[in-house]
């Protein structure tokens, strides 16, 4: 048996964690691939529409929606390669286990927290 502190409690990950944020990151590639595939058909629909400059408005959100699903489906799938290569869960920056429980809310974290909030404050 092994026994963990608490530090290490929060950071290492189990072998069902792994599999259920496997799992989550697979729906979530899903739905945006299914959003982005609506987006499209949107598109193509409304493109010989007349009434194109009063959904404007709406154009713009839908391309501002499509490229944010576009960005989530870029993040998710390399977290997916990151759990192949045995890389998940690494900070990006300073090398160091991602928390756990941040895993668990964000399963494409790139980096520990720390990390985050400095790169928030640089922008």
């Amino acid at each position: 048996m092994t026994h963990q502190t608490i530090g290490e409690r929060d950071t290492v990950l189990a072998v069902e964690d792994l599999a259920v944020l496997r799992e989550n990151l697979h729906e979530q590639r899903l739905f945006r691939q299914e959003q982005l595939r609506q987006f499209a058909a949107y598109s193509s629909d409304r493109a010989d529409d007349r009434r194109r400059e009063a959904d404007a408005a709406r154009i713009e959100v839908g391309v501002k929606l499509a490229a944010s699903a576009r960005m989530v489906l870029a993040d998710v799938e390399a977290a997916l390669a990151r759990m192949d290569s045995g890389q998940y869960g690494t900070c990006h920056l300073c090398r160091r286990a991602v928390e756990r429980h941040r895993l668990l809310i964000v399963p494409q974290a790139r980096y520990c927290g720390r990390c985050q909030q400095v790169r928030e404050a640089g922008r």
